[in-house]
């Protein structure tokens, strides 16, 4: 094209896992594109500190020269590559191509209309190759998702430098990339704090800059239902703190997966029983389980109530309508911290408990209802994702649950524990970032080695990633963004990197310049510590 150099970019599988190749690794293409060039000048022709401040999260392999060319939105384009098994009317490829342009050039094209000579160092595009077969542009991402990527640009013997129009400049870079684990996600709870629609996709574009591909929405707790269900209507009339403005009507959850698959990201539900259900029974009745104080009903409610068969109907019909509404293959079904004094105080509870032979053993009863659960979940040909006491407990689990380790003290016992019965794990247990603490803690969450733990080989292979919590107890739309990052970013780097990418102050530098990317982008992103970003955040 015009006889000017190319960059080719190609996956070796499908466009759903190659997707989130491009989503995640374009983030790539822009640090390089943008940070080498006019976001960073002054750091042209300084080989070092290129190094230092490049990428996060950092690639497994990447090789970067002086070399530079130029990048203008004049002259630069993305294509389909003509190997390619995708073209124009795959639409998630064309929505990135567009998106990422805007990201790289936005605040460029009014400064450059005026430039009308194209340059033997304008690199003229970028070639997005898709090799498989099925392209599979209306897919879904998935667990398997094949996310490695390589990219390589050509090299032109041309100097360095920023021209009058502030063009981008972009170094000849080589990349090979693919992630350490799968499973790399954000808990976001909408229920203690209602999250407003804008909010939830801003923090899946701050997902997507950061690689990470699973956002599990922890959508419904004890103080509210938002989640309005087409078949419980009354679930969030009477269980959401409004039934208008503070709900996730189904064309808001529709989006929400939408744009999340835009960008390579699975949503994962979270429907947590028995406990933390305070919200569903004041639109369910006789859902949960009366409490009593003495011989005489107390008023107030506890979990679930196992032992009526109306509780298994509701139920069924409720997560048959889940599975439908949600794609993913998983559906997270929460079973911790239940509460067994209100069962405890219920004669007939009680009687249920002799009649069962559980004697006074209550954590029996929550296996009880939890199994039968897990039985419905598994009729609508769903995976199921549970917190670890489900497993603690003796719970008989499908081979393929996977069991979230999620509290702290014996982390590394339980990780033994899981892996050694054979199912498949995620570890949260070192990343909730609810807990704030003042100066640099994400360089605690930055030395966390998931694989610390005693164990095989082929235990160590069952831990498929982690995730970073963000409960909601003292979170709302007002600073749920700048709590989360860059925070969060230091574990996207410790799920992505290799396990030899340690160095906390390598990762300092880098981050600082991360954030400001971040800023630029409108990612109102907290500072790591004293200093500046070229473009600061500008406000709402």
């Amino acid at each position: 094209m015009n006889g000017l150099p190319s960059v080719r970019m190609w996956r070796r599988s499908g466009l759903t896992a190659y997707m989130y190749c491009l989503l995640k690794c374009s983030p790539l293409i822009l640090a390089v594109a943008v940070c080498h060039g006019w976001l960073f000048g002054d750091f042209v022709g300084k080989q070092k500190e290129l190094d230092e401040i490049s990428l996060w999260p950092l690639p497994q392999k990447f090789q970067s020269s002086a070399v530079a060319f130029k990048l203008s939105p004049g002259s630069f384009q993305i294509v389909h590559a003509k190997q390619s098994s995708a073209g124009p009317s795959c639409s998630i490829l064309v929505n990135a191509f567009r998106r990422y342009f805007e990201y790289m050039f936005g605040d460029l094209k009014k400064h450059e209309k005026s430039r009308k000579k194209v340059y033997d160092s304008d690199l003229a595009e970028l070639q997005v190759w898709i090799t498989s077969a099925d392209p599979e542009c209306d897919g879904y991402p998935s667990l398997q998702a094949d996310e490695s990527c390589e990219l390589f640009s050509l090299p032109l013997l041309q100097l360095v430098y920023r021209d009058d129009y502030g063009a981008n400049n972009i170094n000849k870079t080589d990349i090979s990339d693919f992630p350490r684990f799968a499973h790399r996600g954000i808990l976001l709870d909408s229920s203690r704090h209602f999250l407003p629609l804008k909010v939830i996709l801003a923090n899946l574009e701050a997902m997507a800059m950061n690689k990470f591909n699973v956002f599990h929405w922890h959508i419904v707790d004890d103080p509210s239902f938002p989640y309005m269900s087409r078949t419980f209507p009354d679930l969030s009339q009477k269980g959401a703190y409004h039934p208008f403005t503070h709900v996730y009507t189904p064309s808001d959850v529709k989006m929400v997966i939408e744009f999340a698959r835009m960008r390579g990201i699975r949503v994962i539900p979270e429907f947590d029983t028995p406990g933390h259900t305070q919200s569903w029974g004041n639109g369910q009745l006789n859902l949960l389980t009366p409490c009593y104080s003495g011989s005489s009903p107390s008023g107030t409610f506890g979990p679930v109530n196992p032992i009526l068969n109306s509780s298994y109907d509701f139920m069924t019909q409720f997560f048959k309508e889940i599975s439908t509404v949600f794609p993913d293959a998983y559906i997270h079904l929460g079973g911790d911290e239940v509460d067994f004094s209100c069962w405890k105080s219920n004669p007939d509870i009680k009687k249920f408990m002799v009649q069962q032979g559980f004697g006074t053993d209550y954590s029996k009863l929550e296996s009880f209802y939890i199994q039968r659960l897990l039985d419905i979940v598994a009729a609508t040909k769903k995976g199921y994702m549970v917190w670890q006491e489900v497993f603690d407990n003796g719970v008989k689990l499908k081979d393929d649950t996977v069991v979230e380790v999620w509290i702290g003290n014996k982390m590394e016992e339980e990780l033994q524990n899981v892996t050694g019965a054979g199912f498949t794990t995620i570890l949260s247990a070192p990343w909730y970032l609810d807990y704030i603490s003042y100066g640099q803690d994400w360089q605690r969450y930055y030395k966390v080695e998931p694989l610390n733990f005693p164990g095989t080989d082929a235990q160590k292979k069952l831990v498929i990633g982690g995730e970073a919590c963000l409960w909601g107890e003292y979170v709302d739309a007002t600073n749920l963004t700048p709590r989360l990052w860059p925070r969060a970013s230091a574990v996207a780097e410790r799920l992505w990197s290799d396990k030899s990418v340690t160095d906390v102050g390598n990762a300092y530098k880098r981050l600082v310049q991360h954030r400001c990317r971040m800023v630029k982008r409108g990612i109102p992103a907290e500072p790591l510590f004293v200093g500046h970003c070229r473009q600061e955040y500008m406000g709402l």
